[in-house]
């Protein structure tokens, strides 16, 4: 009885202490080592690629409890850049982002489930356009390690494709324009 006693109480204790080795990561935006990407067909014979430029976030990551990872994301909407000025403004517009009305896009992750050592399936809230949806997608962990400058980082990876229509975008862009692949890459620095 003693003995069982015993080896809960260090079961308890490890999973406690597992819990504290949480770190928590800012997104390094500002070192021009994060992107968010889009990509969308264009009449179906090619893609019509950008980004976002301006975006926040932090992550928390326990590589020996990677299940209670978690990511917090906000986009200034406004910041979208497809590489062609005309575009970019009517993207901005009532037709597509109303950034007037929303400014912002967010993503708050509810659940991680890790498959292997390197990859796993990320769910959350991402809210567009007004509207909340749940997601989920794969996630490959890059790598984690110390940095050149005595700090350390950690980078992930993931993809999903979602329906504009879902998110009260419903601008007519063909049949082939229907989704938008979003692509996010991020390399995150511990606090």
């Amino acid at each position: 009885m003693k003995k069982r006693m015993l080896s809960a109480i260090v079961a308890a204790g490890l999973a406690i202490s597992g819990m504290a080795e949480a770190a928590e990561y800012k997104i390094d935006k500002a070192g021009a080592h994060a992107f968010i990407n889009f990509k969308i067909k264009h009449l179906g014979y090619s893609w019509l690629t950008g980004r976002f430029n301006d975006f926040d976030g932090k992550f928390t990551y326990d590589k020996s409890n990677p299940n209670a990872s978690k990511i917090n994301v906000v986009i200034n909407t406004a910041s979208i850049d497809s590489n062609h000025a005309e575009r970019d403004k009517h993207l901005r517009g009532k037709d597509f982002l109303n950034v007037k009305k929303f400014p912002k896009a967010t993503f708050e992750s509810t659940k991680y489930e890790q498959l292997n050592d390197n990859e796993g399936k990320l769910t959350g809230i991402l809210e567009l356009h007004g509207v909340k949806r749940t997601i989920t997608f794969p996630v490959e962990k890059i790598g984690e390690g110390k940095d050149p400058w005595g700090g350390y980082r950690a980078g992930f990876s993931g993809e999903t494709s979602i329906k504009l229509k879902d998110f009260g975008i419903d601008y007519n862009l063909g049949p082939a324009s229907t989704h938008v692949t979003l692509e996010l890459h991020i390399e995150g620095i511990k606090l």
